[in-house]
């Protein structure tokens, strides 16, 4: 059913459509990403685990793909991935000219290329690349996307045309393996965790915004509680990993995230990740691979947003509000009723 008001407060709230069968019109039927079934994963116990099968989904995959690159960032989880791609493999990292918010991850990951004799390219992200690659994956969502999707995209068009015929992502190492420290730690309560996990209030920007606590509601525990795990495995999970899938979908790529086939066969030691040691088995893994380096601290992946939207004034169109608080507003929030508007304006209304 088309549900424009519902449609957009999600996105606004989720950054996602969460509810199967909504739609923001006829025609703009939106998918979402399907985690593995739990019968297929792989447990692991510890760092060798984890190498012993990743090792052999690098096996597998060499032996149909000759050419393998990587969405290499300065963190951990795509880090180690590195290490078991052959010399010369494209590695792709992003900048953006004008800005310092991926000197970092450029200044690391080229480490990594340099130790495993990978051929380091760096893709910049400006608002020239929003403007031109926002509407292609739009298109293919039949949604508005997260700000990561048109900078995977537009490397993932790169990568084609160097001859690259899958490329490996780290994605989903952060939720297996308890990377989420800042959303997992603390001892929610439920109106809490609400505020902490809206990613941007729709009653703030929408002149007629629709409620989404029907979504949290389906993990409350008790009268006050929130089964923060489960949400974040069935939820998060599908708006993270949905945005890979779009972006190298709408680019004709093919990807592979070798940890989205790993399960931890032990419940995650909570008091190691609250004591600061997030993903300890990744940070294992990481240490076999870069003994001479420091263990880097978890960032997501960086995005230029507050730099390309500093000045934008915020949005025109009469679904949003005429007293947003532009000035209070995050990059990526700024990106959300950038992108939103845009869609909405694609639909011809």
């Amino acid at each position: 059913m088309t549900d424009l008001d519902f449609c957009l407060s999600s996105y606004i709230a989720f950054r996602y459509i969460w509810k199967d069968g909504m739609e923001f019109a006829d025609g703009f039927r939106h998918e979402n990403y399907q985690p593995i079934a739990p019968e297929d994963l792989i447990p692991v116990r510890s760092s060798a685990d984890i190498d012993r099968e990743i090792r052999a989904q690098m096996d597998a995959l060499y032996s149909r793909y000759d050419n393998i690159g990587i969405l290499l960032s300065g963190g951990m989880d795509s880090a180690n991935l590195a290490a078991y791609l052959k010399p010369g493999s494209h590695a792709y990292t992003f900048c953006a000219q004008g800005s310092d918010v991926f000197d970092a991850d450029i200044a690391r990951a080229a480490k990594y290329a340099e130790k495993f004799s990978l051929v380091h390219h760096l893709v910049d992200i400006s608002m020239d690349d929003y403007e031109a690659f926002t509407p292609v994956v739009m298109r293919r969502k039949c949604a508005p996307v997260h700000s990561i999707e048109p900078q995977i995209y537009k490397a993932a068009l790169q990568a084609r045309r160097d001859g690259v015929q899958l490329v490996l992502v780290g994605e989903s190492a952060d939720l297996i393996f308890g990377g989420m420290d800042k959303l997992i730690s603390p001892k929610w309560t439920f109106d809490a965790f609400v505020r902490r996990y809206t990613f941007l209030d729709p009653e703030l920007v929408l002149k007629t915004p629709v409620s989404q606590t029907e979504l949290f509601e389906k993990y409350r525990v008790g009268e006050d509680g929130i089964d923060v795990m489960r949400f974040m495995d069935e939820v998060f999970a599908i708006e993270s990993s949905g945005s890979y899938l779009n972006a190298f979908g709408a680019a004709g790529m093919p990807y592979y995230d070798p940890y989205a086939r790993l399960v931890m066969a032990e419940p995650l030691d909570m008091e190691r990740v609250r004591a600061g040691e997030p993903k300890y088995l990744v940070r294992g893994l990481y240490a076999m691979n870069y003994p001479e380096l420091p263990i880097p601290t978890k960032v997501p992946m960086p995005r230029p947003v507050d730099m390309v939207f500093k000045g934008w004034n915020g949005p025109v169109r009469p679904e949003f509000r005429d007293d947003i608080p532009m000035e209070t507003l995050t990059g990526n929030q700024k990106w959300q009723l950038w992108c939103a508007q845009l869609f909405l304006d694609s639909l011809g209304k």
